[in-house]
Protein backbone atom coordinates (compact mmCIF):
# COMPACT_ATOMS: atom_id res chain seq x y z
CA UNK A 1 0.00 0.00 0.00
CA UNK A 2 1.29 3.16 -0.85
CA UNK A 3 2.84 5.99 2.00
CA UNK A 4 0.11 8.70 2.28
CA UNK A 5 1.86 11.95 0.93
CA UNK A 6 2.27 14.91 3.35
CA UNK A 7 0.16 17.93 2.78
CA UNK A 8 2.96 20.21 3.89
CA UNK A 9 5.25 18.25 1.30
CA UNK A 10 3.00 18.66 -1.86
CA UNK A 11 2.18 22.35 -0.67
CA UNK A 12 6.37 22.99 -0.56
CA UNK A 13 6.30 21.42 -4.02
CA UNK A 14 3.89 23.50 -5.96
CA UNK A 15 5.45 26.70 -4.75
CA UNK A 16 8.77 25.48 -6.04
CA UNK A 17 6.99 24.53 -9.24
CA UNK A 18 7.07 20.94 -8.95
CA UNK A 19 4.23 18.36 -8.89
CA UNK A 20 3.53 14.91 -8.11
CA UNK A 21 2.21 11.44 -10.07
CA UNK A 22 1.72 7.89 -10.05
CA UNK A 23 2.92 5.46 -12.80
CA UNK A 24 -0.70 4.00 -12.46
CA UNK A 25 -3.88 3.87 -10.43
CA UNK A 26 -1.81 0.79 -8.47
CA UNK A 27 1.49 2.08 -8.13
CA UNK A 28 2.79 2.34 -4.67
CA UNK A 29 5.18 5.17 -5.13
CA UNK A 30 4.91 8.82 -6.86
CA UNK A 31 7.59 10.50 -8.75
CA UNK A 32 7.92 14.86 -8.91
CA UNK A 33 7.79 16.58 -12.09
CA UNK A 34 9.00 19.90 -13.48
CA UNK A 35 8.65 20.15 -16.56
CA UNK A 36 10.67 22.08 -19.22
CA UNK A 37 7.47 23.43 -20.90
CA UNK A 38 4.56 24.30 -18.89
CA UNK A 39 0.94 24.44 -20.50
CA UNK A 40 -1.03 27.83 -18.90
CA UNK A 41 -4.32 29.23 -19.72
CA UNK A 42 -4.31 32.87 -19.46
CA UNK A 43 -7.32 34.04 -17.18
CA UNK A 44 -7.91 36.70 -19.87
CA UNK A 45 -7.05 34.66 -22.96
CA UNK A 46 -9.82 32.04 -22.33
CA UNK A 47 -11.33 31.28 -25.44
CA UNK A 48 -15.29 30.88 -25.68
CA UNK A 49 -16.72 30.02 -28.68
CA UNK A 50 -20.86 31.02 -29.63
CA UNK A 51 -21.34 27.05 -29.25
CA UNK A 52 -19.69 26.86 -25.77
CA UNK A 53 -21.29 30.24 -24.53
CA UNK A 54 -24.65 29.03 -25.31
CA UNK A 55 -24.17 25.94 -23.66
CA UNK A 56 -23.32 27.73 -20.27
CA UNK A 57 -26.04 30.29 -20.64
CA UNK A 58 -28.50 27.95 -21.22
CA UNK A 59 -27.87 26.03 -17.74
CA UNK A 60 -26.98 22.70 -20.09
CA UNK A 61 -25.31 21.59 -16.88
CA UNK A 62 -25.70 22.78 -13.15
CA UNK A 63 -22.55 23.72 -11.89
CA UNK A 64 -21.35 24.00 -8.48
CA UNK A 65 -18.03 24.06 -6.81
CA UNK A 66 -16.67 22.17 -3.35
CA UNK A 67 -20.00 19.64 -3.07
CA UNK A 68 -18.13 16.76 -4.21
CA UNK A 69 -14.56 17.06 -3.83
CA UNK A 70 -14.04 13.37 -3.58
CA UNK A 71 -16.29 11.93 -6.26
CA UNK A 72 -14.54 14.18 -8.48
CA UNK A 73 -11.02 12.93 -7.36
CA UNK A 74 -12.41 9.22 -7.69
CA UNK A 75 -14.26 10.09 -11.03
CA UNK A 76 -10.83 11.63 -12.38
CA UNK A 77 -8.67 8.53 -11.40
CA UNK A 78 -11.26 5.91 -13.08
CA UNK A 79 -10.30 4.43 -16.01
CA UNK A 80 -11.96 5.26 -19.06
CA UNK A 81 -12.06 3.97 -22.77
CA UNK A 82 -10.59 7.09 -23.71
CA UNK A 83 -7.91 6.80 -20.68
CA UNK A 84 -7.01 3.38 -19.72
CA UNK A 85 -4.73 3.86 -16.75
CA UNK A 86 -4.41 7.50 -14.38
CA UNK A 87 -1.83 9.22 -12.81
CA UNK A 88 -3.75 9.67 -9.54
CA UNK A 89 -2.74 6.52 -7.27
CA UNK A 90 -3.74 6.34 -3.41
CA UNK A 91 -1.55 8.45 -2.00
CA UNK A 92 -2.12 11.50 -4.19
CA UNK A 93 -5.82 11.22 -3.70
CA UNK A 94 -5.73 10.76 -0.27
CA UNK A 95 -3.39 13.66 0.16
CA UNK A 96 -5.77 15.57 -1.83
CA UNK A 97 -9.02 14.60 0.29
CA UNK A 98 -6.85 16.27 3.03
CA UNK A 99 -5.94 19.68 1.31
CA UNK A 100 -9.33 19.77 0.66
CA UNK A 101 -10.59 19.38 4.16
CA UNK A 102 -7.89 22.52 4.87
CA UNK A 103 -9.25 24.36 2.47
CA UNK A 104 -6.89 24.19 0.08
CA UNK A 105 -7.86 22.05 -2.41
CA UNK A 106 -10.95 22.44 -4.58
CA UNK A 107 -13.39 21.16 -7.07
CA UNK A 108 -15.85 22.45 -10.05
CA UNK A 109 -19.07 19.73 -10.74
CA UNK A 110 -21.25 19.27 -13.22
CA UNK A 111 -24.29 17.58 -12.93
CA UNK A 112 -26.98 16.47 -15.27
CA UNK A 113 -29.86 16.28 -13.02
CA UNK A 114 -28.55 14.52 -9.82
CA UNK A 115 -26.05 13.23 -11.90
CA UNK A 116 -22.32 13.85 -11.56
CA UNK A 117 -21.08 14.14 -15.44
CA UNK A 118 -17.81 15.79 -15.17
CA UNK A 119 -15.69 18.16 -13.16
CA UNK A 120 -11.97 19.15 -12.61
CA UNK A 121 -10.25 19.71 -9.12
CA UNK A 122 -6.66 21.46 -8.36
CA UNK A 123 -4.45 23.67 -5.92
CA UNK A 124 -5.10 27.03 -4.68
CA UNK A 125 -1.99 28.70 -3.10
CA UNK A 126 -1.60 32.51 -2.87
CA UNK A 127 -2.92 33.85 -6.30
CA UNK A 128 -2.04 30.38 -8.15
CA UNK A 129 -3.98 27.81 -9.02
CA UNK A 130 -2.73 24.51 -10.43
CA UNK A 131 -5.42 22.39 -12.35
CA UNK A 132 -4.82 18.39 -11.68
CA UNK A 133 -7.30 16.91 -13.69
CA UNK A 134 -10.66 17.06 -15.26
CA UNK A 135 -13.29 14.20 -15.99
CA UNK A 136 -16.12 14.22 -18.72
CA UNK A 137 -18.81 11.88 -18.62
CA UNK A 138 -21.04 13.77 -21.20
CA UNK A 139 -20.60 16.02 -23.93
CA UNK A 140 -19.12 19.34 -23.02
CA UNK A 141 -18.84 18.96 -19.42
CA UNK A 142 -15.19 19.49 -19.10
CA UNK A 143 -15.31 22.30 -20.85
CA UNK A 144 -17.94 23.82 -19.18
CA UNK A 145 -15.98 23.36 -15.88
CA UNK A 146 -12.87 24.72 -17.04
CA UNK A 147 -14.99 27.68 -17.70
CA UNK A 148 -16.72 27.87 -14.71
CA UNK A 149 -13.10 27.41 -13.09
CA UNK A 150 -11.66 30.58 -15.12
CA UNK A 151 -15.16 32.94 -14.63
CA UNK A 152 -14.19 31.88 -10.74
CA UNK A 153 -10.82 33.00 -10.57
CA UNK A 154 -11.15 36.15 -12.16
CA UNK A 155 -14.18 36.78 -9.90
CA UNK A 156 -11.29 35.88 -7.33
CA UNK A 157 -7.96 37.91 -8.19
CA UNK A 158 -5.98 34.88 -8.96
CA UNK A 159 -3.64 35.91 -11.46
CA UNK A 160 -2.17 32.08 -12.90
CA UNK A 161 -3.82 28.85 -13.85
CA UNK A 162 -1.40 26.19 -14.41
CA UNK A 163 -2.54 23.83 -16.25
CA UNK A 164 0.92 20.96 -15.98
CA UNK A 165 0.70 19.53 -19.86
CA UNK A 166 -0.46 21.13 -23.04
CA UNK A 167 -3.07 19.09 -24.48
CA UNK A 168 -5.29 19.88 -27.43
CA UNK A 169 -8.34 20.47 -25.71
CA UNK A 170 -6.80 22.84 -23.59
CA UNK A 171 -5.22 24.59 -26.38
CA UNK A 172 -9.00 24.82 -28.05
CA UNK A 173 -9.67 26.59 -24.99
CA UNK A 174 -7.13 29.18 -24.67
CA UNK A 175 -4.15 27.31 -23.07
CA UNK A 176 -0.37 28.32 -23.77
CA UNK A 177 2.98 26.63 -23.52
CA UNK A 178 5.87 28.99 -21.81
CA UNK A 179 9.30 27.87 -20.46
CA UNK A 180 10.17 26.61 -17.18
CA UNK A 181 11.60 30.06 -16.63
CA UNK A 182 8.87 32.32 -17.61
CA UNK A 183 6.48 29.88 -15.45
CA UNK A 184 8.75 30.29 -12.62
CA UNK A 185 8.66 34.15 -12.68
CA UNK A 186 4.37 33.97 -13.13
CA UNK A 187 4.25 31.62 -10.17
CA UNK A 188 6.47 34.28 -8.21
CA UNK A 189 4.50 37.38 -9.10
CA UNK A 190 1.16 34.81 -8.19
CA UNK A 191 2.64 34.24 -4.29
CA UNK A 192 4.84 37.59 -3.73
CA UNK A 193 1.82 39.61 -2.34
CA UNK A 194 0.49 36.91 -0.07
CA UNK A 195 4.40 35.95 1.03
CA UNK A 196 5.00 39.54 1.91
CA UNK A 197 1.26 39.77 4.07
CA UNK A 198 2.55 36.41 5.57
CA UNK A 199 5.97 37.91 6.62
CA UNK A 200 9.26 36.38 5.44
CA UNK A 201 10.08 32.57 5.89
CA UNK A 202 6.10 31.37 6.07
CA UNK A 203 5.15 28.13 5.02
CA UNK A 204 3.07 27.52 1.80
CA UNK A 205 0.17 27.39 3.99
CA UNK A 206 0.31 30.20 5.76
CA UNK A 207 1.00 31.74 1.64
CA UNK A 208 -2.61 29.89 1.21
CA UNK A 209 -4.24 31.98 3.98
CA UNK A 210 -2.62 35.26 3.56
CA UNK A 211 -4.07 38.37 2.79
CA UNK A 212 -3.74 38.69 -0.89
CA UNK A 213 -4.71 35.11 -1.72
CA UNK A 214 -7.22 34.54 -4.19
CA UNK A 215 -10.72 33.80 -3.44
CA UNK A 216 -12.06 30.64 -4.77
CA UNK A 217 -15.15 31.19 -3.41
CA UNK A 218 -15.80 35.01 -4.61
CA UNK A 219 -18.53 33.33 -6.83
CA UNK A 220 -20.55 31.71 -4.09
CA UNK A 221 -22.51 34.90 -3.07
CA UNK A 222 -23.78 34.51 -6.83
CA UNK A 223 -24.93 30.80 -6.29
CA UNK A 224 -28.81 29.05 -6.16
CA UNK A 225 -29.59 27.39 -2.82
CA UNK A 226 -28.55 24.40 -4.46
CA UNK A 227 -24.38 25.75 -4.93
CA UNK A 228 -25.14 26.43 -8.11
CA UNK A 229 -23.92 29.03 -10.19
CA UNK A 230 -26.27 30.77 -12.71
CA UNK A 231 -24.71 29.72 -16.52
CA UNK A 232 -25.42 33.26 -17.16
CA UNK A 233 -22.90 34.73 -14.43
CA UNK A 234 -20.31 32.53 -15.57
CA UNK A 235 -20.32 34.11 -19.27
CA UNK A 236 -20.44 37.43 -18.19
CA UNK A 237 -17.43 36.95 -16.50
CA UNK A 238 -15.35 35.49 -18.99
CA UNK A 239 -16.78 38.04 -21.88
CA UNK A 240 -15.92 40.95 -19.76
CA UNK A 241 -12.00 42.48 -20.46
CA UNK A 242 -9.96 43.45 -17.27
Amino acid sequence: MSEPLDPSLLLGAYSVGVFPMADSRDAEDVYWVEPRRRAILPLDGFHLSRSLRKVIAGDRFRVTADRAFADIIALCAESAEDRPDTWINASIEQAFVRLHGLGLAHSVECWDGDRLVGGLYGLALGRAFFGESMVSRAPNASKVAIAALVARLRAGGFTLLDCQFMTEHLASLGAIEVPRADYMTLLGAALSSTASSAGAGSSPAALAEAAGAGAFGALDAAAGADGAVPGKVIAQLLVQTS
